[in-house]
Order: C-alpha cells, then structure tokens, then sequence
C-alpha cells in the first residue's frame, strides 16, 4: 500500500449502523402478536405522541469529516513546475499569486516561460512538421487564448500536426510575449500544466542559476523551480475501504462549511488504491480511499482553505415514497414490522414493509396499509 498524509476523522452509515439504530428503536415497543392487526382500545391507552406519514424525496448517505484545499493532482500533491530554460532566474512569482493559462509563470534572463494548460508535459522542441497530442494541445491553446485569429488552427480531436497555421499562430503570440519570433516552440518557453494555477511554494533563487544540472555521462536532471495548485477549492475526503462501492463518482453531496453554511457539490475524484496514512504501519484497518468533492458554485467557500467540513455523500435515492420516522417501527414476534397508526381515536398496528433509510432525515421507506397524513406512535421525548 501507498502511504499519504494524516488521515481526515470521519464516520459513516453503513448497513450495519442502520441495522442498530432499527433495532434501538424498536427495543421498547416490541410487540407479542399472532396476528398482522390488534385493535387497542383508546379507552386503555394514555395519549399518544405521533407523527405523521409523508409523502417525499429520500436519501440515504455516507457522512464523514473533509478538508478544504486547492484541487491540484489526483493524489492530493502539488503541480510541479520543472524549468527547462538555462541562464538565470530574473523574475519569479510569490506564493499565493495565480497565474491563467498564457500567462507568465517565471522569467530566465529576462525572457519569459509561459504557462499553456495541458495535460502532456513538454519534452521536445515543437516546430513544422512535427505530430503528436503535446502538438493537439499546443494548438487548442493557441486557438482558446485567440492567437489563430487569422491563422483559424484546427483544433478537433484529430488535429495533432503542427501546420503552417500552427506556425502562424504562434509567431502571433511569440511577438505578443517577447520572445524571439521562429515559429517554433522552443524547449524552456514553455511549461504545460492542466490548468491555470496559485503558486504555493518557491524553490528557485532570484539570481539563481536555471538550467540543467548534471553530465553527459551522468544524466541530466531537470530543476524544480515551482510548486502549484488551481485556484478552485474543494473538498478532501478519506473513505473507508468498505465504502468505495458505496459512493460513485458524479454522486450528489451535501457539505456544511463553517458557521454552518449548507451547500452542494459533486464527487468528482475517487481513489482506486487504499492507502495507510503517515505514521499507521501494520494497521491495515487504517487504510483510505481518497477522494474529493468539488463545489457547484466554485466560490461558495472562498477563503476557506483548510478549514474542516461536514459532508454527507448521497449514495441512493427515490424521488417519492412514503416514509415515518424510524423510532415508530415495531417489532414483530414472527418477524418484520409494523407501525402503530392512530385512526379515529383508536389504534391499530399496521404491518409494513422496509424500504430506503433515510440516514440524515432518520425516516424509513414504508409499504403497507398507509397513507400521507396517517398519525404513527413513536416514544415520547
């Protein structure tokens, strides 16, 4: 296994914590029958507290404890930035500046090395002729940052030759950047990255040397100048094992954000490997799944990096069915249960069927001889 950082406390529903909370309420109302019906006359019975039956949407969920950091790669870590440019560092950003896809990220002897969004990092000069998706993804960024207005770069799926309009194009935004105007991309000019970034540590030196260390006989290594993240805040969350077949990505989650703030979001990265936090050796009941939560409205938290949340993840659902509260369920001696209905003054045990647990409303899916509006007994507070 993996190891990662501290894992985030958390607790869920599971099953078997359904199955308890059934059980704990019904402890107290158990009930001795040899038939589904028994009449109570009310003249015996005290007053009853009731609640009603309802009609509506239900939810079951897993709950557990996140973090709020900045999205950046699936492991949880930082970008890095790997300088390819030689000379000396001229200017450099300062942590927690951002910088957008086509902007400049840092300057080696005054030139610039720009930032474009891509997923396959730059490992080769880019000029005419040459095929390949790092090309693909030169050429989407010379049309989104809108250096192909005249040159119009093809940009489909397809479209992975560096052409006479990709040639166009970027002398456009070489001259735009400073840079000397070839019409080729030169190894340093550039760093890809999946998105635009916030820059959350420096480790290059202005002044410093930039370029690349080693010999012919050695190797060479590339520097790392830059640690970064995207500026879109989400939500980290450490699962259980047990849990993974249990929240889906694209499952709907409800998250609760300081000063108790509700808000929505979507589970959009889920860890395929558990992995055993810093510190847990040989405890294999502490292993993780990781996984994060992005915002529906990506500024619902805006500074708030770091701070814990609550989040329930929403692992089933019905648009609408009729439910009570768990607390009024009665056992029964053969098996199953029932409910405890109030009707015209009189009371009368309902058997029902057990659908969907509702965890965070504490209300259970019913089938039976109810109806919307139809008074149960539950335990009086």
């Amino acid at each position: 296994m993996r190891r990662t950082g501290p894992a985030v406390k958390r607790h869920t529903w599971a099953l078997a914590g359904v199955a308890g909370l059934v059980a704990a309420a019904v402890i107290g109302n158990l009930v001795a029958m040899s038939s589904a019906k028994q009449e109570v006359p009310a003249a015996q019975s005290p007053p009853a507290t009731t609640a009603k039956v309802k009609q509506g949407k239900l939810s079951d969920m897993v709950s557990a404890n996140g973090i709020l950091i900045y999205r950046a790669r699936p492991d949880g870590l930082p970008y890095a930035v790997i300088n390819r440019a030689v000379g000396t560092y001229t200017m450099l950003p300062e942590v927690g500046d951002k910088v957008g896809c086509g902007g400049v990220l840092y300057r080696v002897d005054d030139r610039p090395v720009m930032l474009l969004c891509g997923t396959v990092p730059v490992y080769r000069k880019l000029s005419s002729g040459d095929v390949g998706s790092d090309v693909h993804q030169l050429n989407v960024n010379l049309h989104q940052l809108g250096y192909d207005t005249k040159a119009h770069v093809a940009i489909g799926p397809g479209d992975t030759h560096f052409t006479v309009k990709t040639k166009q194009a970027l002398e456009v935004l070489q001259n735009h950047k400073g840079f000397d105007v070839t019409g080729a991309l030169e190894l340093g000019q550039a760093v890809f990255l999946p998105e635009a970034v916030r820059i959350v540590r420096v480790l290059g030196e202005l002044g410093g040397a930039a370029q690349r260390v080693g010999s012919v006989m050695q190797g060479t290594s590339d520097t790392l100048v830059l640690q970064a993240t995207s500026d879109t805040l989400i939500v980290q969350v450490n699962l259980e094992p047990s849990q993974q077949g249990e929240v889906r990505v694209g499952a709907r989650a409800q998250i609760t954000l300081p000063g108790n703030t509700l808000v929505r979001g979507t589970v959009e990265r889920l860890g395929r490997v558990a992995t055993v936090p810093d510190g847990k050796d040989g405890e294999p009941a502490a292993a993780i799944i990781p996984a994060s939560i992005r915002f529906d409205d990506p500024q619902a938290a805006g500074g708030l990096d770091r701070a814990p949340v609550q989040v329930n993840i929403i692992t089933r659902g019905v648009e609408s069915a009729l439910s009570v509260p768990v607390t009024a369920l009665v056992g029964m001696s053969g098996g199953g249960f029932a409910v405890e209905v109030v009707r015209g003054g009189e009371r009368e045990l309902v058997t029902v069927k057990l659908g969907l647990f509702d965890t965070a409303g504490g209300r259970v899916q019913v089938e039976g001889r109810l109806r919307e509006g139809d008074d149960v007994v539950v335990p009086s507070l």
